[in-house]
């Protein structure tokens, strides 16, 4: 078998770097706490404190979960006052949606 022909295995810096940040993403809506996030910020922006009330998880770990979704790119950030609003990026919408239909 020729494994050439499969661009995911290639050896190429490109492929390997694609393959690399494929599997951190993975790993990242893995987690369960995560994807509860990311199931609620599919329907609405959210704020930390609004997260916390649905997930019954403190208001430092929601952030650090949000902290490794935003560097995934599947989460981003607005500052509102005094408040942060979190909202999925197109990247996080594709992500859920497909996770969602398995």
């Amino acid at each position: 078998m020729n494994m050439s022909s499969y661009s995911c295995c290639s050896t190429s810096s490109k492929e390997s770097a694609r393959v690399a940040s494929l599997s951190l993403l993975l790993k990242v809506v893995a987690e369960e706490s995560r994807l509860k996030l990311l199931c609620l910020l599919n329907n609405k922006q959210h704020c930390v404190c609004e997260l916390m009330e649905h997930v019954s998880m403190s208001q430092s770990l929601v952030s650090h979960h949000l902290k490794d979704l935003k560097k995934a790119g599947v989460v981003r950030d607005k500052k509102e006052g005094l408040k942060v609003y979190y909202s999925l990026t197109k990247k996080g919408k594709t992500i859920i949606n497909l996770l969602l239909q398995l």
